[in-house]
């Protein structure tokens, strides 16, 4: 088969595992510090206005401090991203302390925790581009994200057999430990490629990033909007079903990783958003029967298994080409960054909101975003595409020789 043939010819290089570590460690780190944060804190204030404020505050941490990494992290990547893990460690024992601090160093404590996240990552995905060809860039992102699922679903382990204290001190090392083995990964590295550097503005008048980037944001607001009340209409289940996305979601992210690199990446967005728009209308319409709270499940984990592979980690540095790709990672994660607020502010709303009319407004706008990307470019080379449909062709063609020969 032609694609056993593609699949075969990729090969782990040493270039790939520094960026392979700076990325599944930050993305497992993130993930767990911002849940462990947000749970001591509604633990600790009872307001949502009080919860508001402290989440609010890590949030915008993670953006500007993103923004500002994008602008200064590529003068020196290596030592800054080495720098960021490593003090990203210690700002993890922050932590510790929130349950005795006073409000005004929580709020401290926010912020840090907020740009201990942001600062790095855009550039540690960049880092990942670099290192990875547009072939194989699917593969290679479906692949780190189908690893960081089974590095979580080990962290989930701790964190319900033993107390928080011990799940940020595992956090801490953890964190520590990737910064030693990416700096271990880059000692025999070469001397970093420069590229041209392209301003936001630049970026942001470009019409096929736009083209990407409008569905992404489209995405990003169902979704948030949309999981509070998913967790209200399942109750009790909700964690279930959350586990069965995390480990559904990596296992389609490696798959959809493949399917971006066979067939291109605008596929695989497109079947993505129509399985979330099914998810929405099948909830709509059976939001009473709990089997439709499975298949919603199913679908979602499906959708964003296939989007972290191609919106996380491919598309824009596909997009970059040849530029530095930091700054393109910055506008392609802020829509996601940005809307992590909106759960908070739905929550106090969900009893009295209409899941019917949610839901299938939510349905609707997923369908809606399809649109924009009829008319954006594949970025996946066409003649990487035709090449592979040649290979089909003449595969097709020597069955049939061999048939009637």
């Amino acid at each position: 088969m032609h694609w056993k043939e593609d699949l075969a010819k990729i090969r782990i290089r040493k270039e790939f595992l520094p960026a392979f570590t700076v990325v599944a460690n930050s993305l497992v780190w993130n993930t767990f510090v911002l849940g462990i944060f947000s749970g001591l804190i509604n633990g600790v204030y009872s307001s949502t206005n009080g919860t508001l404020t402290f989440l609010g505050l890590e949030y915008l941490g993670i953006a500007v401090s993103a923004i500002l990494g994008a602008m200064f992290f590529p003068r020196s990547k290596t030592l800054s991203l080495f720098l960021w893990m490593f003090v990203g460690g210690l700002a993890s024992a922050l932590l510790l302390t929130v349950r005795s601090n006073s409000s005004e160093m929580n709020m401290l404590v926010s912020l840090a925790i907020g740009i201990s996240m942001g600062a790095g990552l855009p550039s540690s995905l960049a880092y990942f581009a670099d290192t990875t060809s547009v072939g194989n860039r699917g593969f290679f992102g479906g692949l780190t994200f189908f690893l960081v699922g089974i590095f979580s679903i080990g962290f989930l382990g701790v964190a319900v057999s033993f107390s928080d204290m011990t799940l940020i001190s595992t956090m801490v090392i953890w964190r520590i430990a990737g910064s030693a083995m990416f700096l271990l990964f880059c000692k025999n590295m070469k001397a970093e490629k420069k590229h041209r550097i392209p301003s936001f503005s630049q970026i942001f008048r470009r019409k096929d990033l736009v083209l990407y980037l409008v569905p992404w944001l489209m995405f990003c607001l169902v979704n948030e909007i949309g999981a509070p009340l998913a967790q209200n209409l399942f109750g009790s289940l909700y964690s279930t079903v959350g586990l069965i996305e995390l480990v559904v979601s990596g296992v389609f992210a490696l798959i959809g990783g493949i399917i971006a690199d066979l067939a291109g990446r605008k596929r695989v967005i497109i079947i993505g958003f129509v399985l979330l728009g099914v998810d929405y209308a099948a909830l709509s319409l059976l939001s009473g029967v709990q089997a439709s709270w499975y298949i919603y499940g199913a679908l979602d984990s499906i959708a964003w298994g296939m989007f972290a592979s191609v919106f996380f980690m491919t598309l824009w540095g596909d997009l970059a080409q040849d530029h530095e790709k930091d700054r393109y990672y910055v506008v392609g994660g802020l829509p996601y960054v940005l809307t992590l607020f909106l759960p908070e502010l739905i929550k106090p709303y969900v009893g009295v909101m209409p899941l019917t009319t949610a839901f299938s407004l939510a349905s609707f706008f997923l369908f809606l975003a399809v649109l924009p990307l009829m008319y954006a470019p594949e970025t996946l080379p066409e003649k990487r595409i035709r090449e592979r449909e040649l290979k089909i062709y003449i595969e097709k063609a020597e069955k049939i020789r061999e048939k009637y020969a």
